[in-house]
């Protein structure tokens, strides 16, 4: 009985302060995630001695495994691939080259100052070109921001991943000298990129018609909906591995099946998977940062700090800024996408599955990877509020040309469709009529910092929200948007 008090602390501990933690830190210089890794570091055996984690502890393993398929599949649901590929093809296409830029930059760092071989370079710079959706919450939340360039970085977090994790599992596998031939790359590449996500896509299909067929005849409330597509996303995993694939891969593709053919359990699953997610990221935190506090020190500390200071202020701001060089982007925009790529938790699960596949000196990858990630945590943490509201800042002065993009489509050229117009009399004839429209004032922030009045009875909504706004307003008004 005595050997579950520590693990029941710690979820308790989870529990109880990610709800009082959250209370203080809104408007502070300060994330959730920096509040937990920095508990983990204090209770680990750098600190107080209490918690001891090992790189192959299965406690570390199990929480991991969970949180990085939630991860996965929450990425899947928040593309939302019901609405077609439109709103995130155009992100993913561009973007995903500077993810491959960035993880080429983090590679020649990792091997000029750690002398690295060039698989275990690319599989840091592999980690660390991922984009976690976890500390970027924050940003993404947060209105002040135009919408695109959020739906922008959120489209990133949610592709990202799936760029990043095929080349670490094909660099581990060559690591583990199994791509000896043709046949061995043939046979690892159909594995990975193909008999995992049919697998996982298989069991999205099957979910979805189970519950379909109980459905048509019996009533199942939300709460059971939210568990069974928490049971899909272990059941995808299983089936990932079973078949010899990456049970994560078959997670976010049962993610993708899932959301294209009933969107309706994801939004179940939404409201109670996220929480449970939730729990288990912030547990990880903890767990990985007591193994940081006990292996932060088997590098030497000065490249490590150096190798942080590339990977987040060089590596990343170069390769996006060369991606959206051709975009219709401010100067601001592409300043607050380049910084805002943390490397959190989803970086540490990558280094975890890298060590629990038995790399060789994967704990040393594992080790430089957490002290970059500390840097993250605490850099990006303490950022967040002041660089968005230097940005709000900004966008009061004059109208930037990502405040005129509704989706992060139309950053990347998109052609949104045209609206028709009407005059401003017959705008005046429409007002005065016993069935008016409804009025929308899109003007930019700028046009409104001047203090110049809007129309009477106009609507206030950002056009970079008029989208959003639309999706639950009635189609049987018209609507008239104005701006300056």
């Amino acid at each position: 009985m005595h050997d579950l008090l520590v693990p029941f602390l710690l979820v308790a501990a989870v529990l109880m302060l990610s709800g009082l933690v959250s209370a203080f830190i809104r408007n502070a210089p300060i994330s959730v995630p920096m509040v937990f890794l920095g508990l983990g570091l204090l209770l680990g055996e750098g600190g107080l001695g209490v918690l001891r984690i090992g790189a192959h502890d299965r406690a570390l393993e199990v929480v991991a495994v969970l949180s990085l398929a939630f991860v996965l599949f929450l990425d899947a649901v928040n593309l939302r691939f019901d609405e077609g590929v439109v709103a995130w093809r155009e992100p993913m296409l561009a973007l995903g080259p500077g993810t491959l830029l960035t993880t080429a930059i983090v590679a020649l760092a990792a091997h000029l100052l750690f002398a690295t071989s060039l698989v275990d370079s690319l599989l840091l710079g592999a980690i660390l070109s991922s984009i976690d959706p976890v500390v970027l919450r924050s940003v993404v939340s947060d209105e002040r921001v135009p919408r695109s360039i959020r739906q922008g970085l959120t489209a990133e977090a949610g592709t990202n991943d799936i760029v990043v994790l095929p080349i670490i599992l094909i660099l581990v596998a060559i690591s583990l000298g199994e791509m000896g031939g043709a046949t061995d790359w043939v046979r690892i590449l159909v594995q990975i990129v193909l008999i995992g996500p049919l697998a996982g896509a298989a069991v999205g299909y099957l979910s979805i018609a189970l519950m379909r067929a109980i459905r048509q005849h019996r009533q199942v409330s939300r709460e059971y909906r939210a568990l069974y597509g928490v049971g899909a996303i272990l059941a995808a995993y299983v089936a990932g591995e079973a078949v010899g694939g990456s049970g994560f891969l078959a997670v976010f593709a049962a993610g993708v099946v899932i959301t294209t053919m009933d969107y309706d359990l994801c939004d179940c699953f939404l409201e109670y998977g996220e929480v449970t997610a939730e729990m288990a990221m912030l547990l990880a935190f903890i767990l990985f940062g007591a193994l940081l506090s006990a292996i932060a020190g088997t590098a030497p500390l000065v490249p490590e700090l150096l190798f942080a200071l590339v990977v987040l202020g060089i590596a990343r701001p170069v390769a996006i800024g060369l991606v959206l060089q051709r975009t219709t982007t401010s100067k601001w925009a592409r300043l607050f996408i380049g910084w805002f790529g943390p490397r959190g938790l989803s970086a540490l699960l990558f280094a975890l599955v890298v060590v629990a596949d038995g790399v060789p000196g994967a704990e040393r990858l594992l080790a430089i990877t957490g002290v970059v990630v500390i840097a993250s945590v605490v850099l990006h943490g303490m950022t967040a509020s002041p660089l968005i509201a230097a940005y709000a800042r900004a966008m009061t002065r004059r109208t930037l040309p990502e405040e005129r993009e509704a989706t992060a489509a139309g950053l990347f050229g998109a052609e949104p469709a045209e609206a028709p117009r009407i005059s401003v009399d017959e705008l005046v004839a429409r007002l005065e009529s016993s069935d008016p429209p409804v009025l929308v004032d899109v003007r930019s922030r700028a046009a409104m910092g001047r203090g110049v009045p809007g129309i009477p009875g106009s609507i206030r909504v950002p056009l970079d929200d008029i989208e959003a706004w639309a999706e639950d307003q009635s189609r049987e008004r018209p609507v008239v948007a104005y701006c300056t």
